[in-house]
């Protein structure tokens, strides 16, 4: 599958973009309005490397919070 996570099966999502308009009423505006409701996609951040996963040695594409939590070691 593409732009999935092979350790976390991160993928994906979909929400809005929520542009907001007016100075904040802590700021000294009238408040903050929203504008409209644009869908937008978050994507993982991805990266496809080779690595060592459970005693072997692949090619695989993993997200950038695996590889910092230490799930897989990149192989070079």
């Amino acid at each position: 599958m593409a732009r999935v996570c092979d350790i976390c099966d991160k993928g994906t999502t979909f929400g809005n973009s929520v542009p907001r308009k007016g100075l904040p009423k802590k700021e000294g505006g009238a408040g903050q309005h929203v504008v409209k409701r644009v869908p937008r996609n978050f994507k993982p951040n991805l990266l496809q490397i080779k690595g060592r996963y459970q005693g072997k040695i692949q090619q695989m594409k993993i997200c950038t919070r695996c590889l910092k939590a230490g799930l897989v070691e990149k192989v070079l």
